[in-house]
């Protein structure tokens, strides 16, 4: 079994390596970008039990802090993407700290409450750009070596970014550390009468999950090229809640399926549209491209009643 994951993984990472000469190296770039951010919240909901509503603060708020000292200290995209993911860092550290105080829904609400006060931050700082967004960020030179004006230098990069993130996660999962978050989610009151401080997992484990998605958030910004509000909003939480449910939440390919699956529906469902109404006649198809949300809460309520355990999961565990 083992060998076979290694083999697919070998054939997964050879058709990632030669997917920009086929596909567009942007589009795929913000694939891998939103896998890395559903792989980080998968990590807190997945391993941990524990349901934030707020994972859009640390996923925007990394891309504003790491955009603002790209395009305005002049500081070069390795080390804005560091600082950016240390922003995100602290700013879990604040949110976690208080959150995990409480358990269940009073969790789930605490953290949308404080991230969209964090929403709301970003709308009145000057530095932010307000509804208009952060514009013109410039991508420069990695380290002074390597230039990301080109997409294919980007794109190698992105996705070497995104699968440390992956290999640090399964790192994680595999620890003794992450063992006991696995037991934590399966029953927090036995955990603790074997001695473990759930408190402080929980803690470590959500900054953890907020530096992750801050990562996620800050290559982002360096591939578009802008941040906009909708990063920090509470409904990028609810998205990437729905990339996760959708790939198999608790599974480590889940998350990049699940974001695959969404990004694609976002992007193509107007063409799957108009291709569905060609082969039957229904000219209703042809305006499937302005009902995305409408698709996308179809698929998954498709997918949380038909497979529990989302699309990996059908092949991973019986339902």
């Amino acid at each position: 079994m083992k060998s076979l994951k290694f083999w697919l993984f070998l054939a997964i990472l050879a058709v990632a390596i030669a997917a920009p000469f086929f596909a567009y190296p942007i589009f795929l770039m913000k694939i891998l970008c939103f896998a890395l951010f559903a792989a980080a919240f998968n990590l807190l909901l997945g391993y941990t039990g524990l349901l934030s509503f707020g994972h859009a603060a640390f996923f925007g708020g990394a891309g504003y802090c790491a955009g603002y000292l790209m395009r305005d200290m002049g500081v070069g995209p390795g080390g804005a993407i560091i600082l950016g993911v240390l922003f995100a860092a602290a700013l879990g550290a604040l949110i976690g700290g208080l959150a995990i105080r409480r358990q269940g829904i009073y969790f789930s609400m605490i953290t949308l409450a404080l991230a969209q006060m964090f929403y709301f931050i970003c709308l009145q700082a000057p530095a932010s750009g307000g509804e208009d967004g952060f514009q013109g960020i410039p991508r420069g030179e990695l380290f002074g070596l390597i230039d990301l004006q080109a997409d294919l230098n980007l794109y190698y990069f992105v996705l070497a970014t995104v699968l440390a993130g992956f290999l640090f996660i399964s790192r994680i999962i595999s620890s003794p550390f992450g063992q006991i978050l696995k037991a934590i989610k399966e029953n927090e009151p036995r955990a603790i009468s074997l001695g473990y401080n759930v408190n402080r997992f929980k803690f470590l484990v959500f900054i953890l999950s907020a530096a992750l998605a801050g990562l996620a958030g800050a290559v982002q910004a360096l591939v578009l090229g802008f941040e906009t509000l909708t990063d920090v909003h509470w409904s990028m939480s609810g998205l990437v809640i729905l990339m996760t449910l959708v790939g198999g939440v608790g599974t480590l390919a889940g998350p990049f399926v699940g974001s695959l699956v969404i990004v694609l529906l976002e992007h193509r469902v107007g063409e799957i549209g108009n291709f569905l109404a060609q082969i039957t006649g229904v000219n209703w198809f042809n305006s499937l491209g302005e009902s995305v949300t409408i698709v996308t809460g179809l698929i998954f309520v498709f997918c949380v009643m038909a497979f529990r355990r989302g699309l990996v999961g059908i092949f991973t565990k019986k339902q």
